[in-house]
């Protein structure tokens, strides 16, 4: 798609949650090189205000900073008051974190947080922008699925679990809202190279760059209703899918296990 075409499509405004790290500023990144401007959210404003100091000169495009916890069940509405007063034709939904390692040792809090914000925040995102898109008859939603939003797997249940919501989330929308002019795809890279990792305390090998999953989804909306960004997911995700269930799960674990194997090491002493 032509960057005209492009703008025509999913402009004046995008806007990126997750915008402060990783996947999310990439996207951000991208969409103001492709002539959007961008409404920057995520939790840490400072971050945010960099960006917006570094996106505007470089493409020539209007930022706004939006600080917001989508854990907050208050954030998604209050984001969407935000910037009733823009023409956001692209939603990018970056916002999500992760937990791995053993379910029964990880924190009940931290789990429950994870539904609200891979989940609830997104639906209650979605639904308020698709409305105002669908007025205008035309506009596009991303969501953030994942390599692991095919089967369970073993020491990352809940995100999986979150991970395969959104990806049928968007399966079923991309199909409903088509009719009204909206492009609705999920993104479902493999490892990628951010803060991701950190906060999930998983040890990732061969990983992505955030730019090239930002760069061949952004170039794919429209046209297909899953993109698999980087050379490892595009291998492993149809490699899986010839495979029957279970043991697509008994190879997502061995996988998962490689990635987490250092919470069951002993400590050692100083």
């Amino acid at each position: 798609m032509s960057q005209s075409r492009f703008q025509k499509r999913y402009g004046p405004w995008a806007l990126v949650t997750g915008a402060s790290d990783g996947i999310g500023l990439a996207m951000a990144r991208d969409a103001a090189r492709r002539g959007l401007h961008v409404v920057l959210v995520a939790r840490r404003h400072e971050r945010l205000a960099t960006l917006a100091e570094e996106i505007e000169p470089r493409w020539r495009v209007q930022t706004r900073v939006v600080a917001a916890d989508l854990a907050d069940p208050g954030a998604p509405d209050r984001l969407v008051d935000a910037v009733s007063d823009l023409e956001v034709g692209l939603v990018i939904q970056c916002a999500g974190f992760g937990t791995s390692g053993a379910f029964l040792d990880t924190a009940r809090e931290d789990e429950l947080a994870m539904i609200d914000v891979n989940c609830r925040a997104v639906t209650a995102l979605a639904q308020p922008f698709a409305q105002l898109m669908a007025r205008r008859g035309r506009g596009g939603l991303v969501l953030m699925s994942s390599i692991v939003a095919f089967q369970g797997v073993a020491r990352s249940a809940n995100y999986a679990a979150t991970k395969a919501y959104v990806q049928i989330l968007a399966e079923g929308l991309r199909a409903e809202l088509a009719p009204a002019g909206i492009d609705v795809m999920a993104c479902a890279p493999g490892p990628v190279r951010s803060g991701f990792a950190d906060r999930a305390d998983m040890r990732m090998g061969a990983a992505a760059k955030p730019e090239t999953v930002a760069r061949v989804s952004l170039s794919a909306l429209g046209r297909t209703v899953t993109v698999r960004p980087g050379v490892l997911s595009t291998l492993l995700g149809y490699s899986l899918a010839m495979l029957p269930a279970s043991l697509r799960r008994r190879i997502m674990a061995q996988i998962m296990k490689g990635m987490t194997q250092h919470h069951d090491e002993p400590v050692r002493p100083h």
